[in-house]
């Protein structure tokens, strides 16, 4: 099989569900030197058609499960399907021996990302959940800084996601229910943001949550305020809605030498321009020299892929991996579980926790 360590050879693509999936496709196809994009896949055969025509792709499929074997079978399957078919789509393409990438949320458990990490360390692949936000200018100037020693202490971080969704986009059937999504806004759109917090901070040590319905008629949250302590120390604040005129993200760390902040770009917060300001001429002169020196990649999902690349190739770890999706799913399942009880949650959860096992309503 292609991908495996030490081998830096193009690896062969299919991208099945084609909502999202779209996106994907056009970032493999940016990186032709590494990846070689064979196939698309949707229930909609015939949307997978056009996609496949659009994109000069040589094949296109409504059976997703006729990727898995054979002689043309892709090195990686590209799972953006609705969240609900995360896991059983990820743990067959990883038995077949197809490294797997996916679309947020991984899966609606706990216990469903420890049995899927159970299963990646069974097979010969490997899999990399989607947090492609993690790969913008911006964040990444942040983490040089930080890497440079020139941030210090965390003190307090702010995370915003304003954003607004109406009746066309819950027009789609999936969208907006516990079964289908998993959730809402916390699931669907802040993930990102979130991730984003815990990769330059660090885990979260406790939460206390509420989140309402005052949007749209769903049956998911689409508005949440919650209060973070995290594990250094330091504090942190997490808005949410899909209420919101203007549409904006907006990060903002307060650290011992050094804040940073964010554009207000609803989906491209990680991306330039972001503001360093030092606490001191002195500091400042460092930070700017130090950014002087920082070098750019690609970004959003180019920039992700090309990382799974040269990770596969050298036999590493992958750029994002099971264990970070897992510290957000643990994340939300605090949040929703903090919601309904009115209760802190404190993490890490483990298996005896009532919500290892999902954070959906009980029925």
């Amino acid at each position: 099989m292609s991908g495996t360590s030490g081998r830096s050879e193009r690896l062969r693509v299919a991208v099945v569900g084609l909502g999202i999936g779209i996106q994907h496709a056009a970032a493999w196809k940016t990186l032709p030197d590494l990846f070689d994009l064979v196939a698309v896949c949707d229930v909609d055969e015939r949307r997978a058609k056009l996609v496949a025509e659009k994109l000069a792709i040589p094949r296109a499929v409504g059976d997703w499960e006729a990727l898995l074997s054979g002689p043309d079978a892709p090195d990686v399957i590209d799972v953006c399907t609705p969240p609900h078919l995360h896991f059983e789509m990820s743990a067959a393409a990883l038995r077949a021996g197809r490294h797997v990438v996916c679309e947020k949320p991984l899966v609606p458990s706990l216990a469903a990302c420890d049995e899927l990490a159970r299963i990646e360390r069974e097979c010969e692949a490997r899999l990399m959940p989607i947090f492609q936000y993690r790969f913008g200018t911006g964040l990444r100037k942040l983490r040089h800084l930080q890497a440079c020693g020139l941030a210090g202490r965390a003190y307090l971080s702010t995370v915003e996601t304003a954003w607004l969704r109406g009746s066309d986009y819950y027009a789609v059937a999936w969208r907006g229910r516990w079964k289908t999504e998993l959730g809402g806004v916390l699931t669907t759109h802040a993930i990102h943001a979130h991730d984003i917090l815990c990769s330059v901070i660090g885990p979260v040590k406790n939460v206390f949550a509420r989140t309402t319905t005052r949007v749209n008629p769903i049956e998911t949250e689409d508005c949440a305020a919650v209060s973070c302590e995290m594990a250094d120390g330091s504090l942190a604040t997490l808005a949410a809605t899909l209420g919101s005129r203007p549409e904006i993200s907006r990060l903002r760390f307060c650290f011992e030498h050094l804040t940073a902040e964010s554009s207000l770009a609803p989906y491209q917060p990680s991306f330039d321009p972001w503001t360093f300001t030092a606490a001191t001429a002195e500091r400042q002169a460092e930070v700017d020299a130090a950014l002087r020196d920082f070098r750019a990649g690609p970004e959003l999902y180019a920039g992700q892929f090309a990382g799974f690349h040269a990770a596969l190739a050298a036999g590493t770890e992958l750029p994002v991996t099971i264990d970070d999706a897992r510290a957000s799913l643990e994340l939300l399942t605090a949040i929703y579980h903090s919601s309904r009880t009115g209760e802190p949650v404190a993490l890490p959860i483990g298996p005896e926790h009532p919500r290892f096992g999902g954070w959906l309503p009980i029925e």
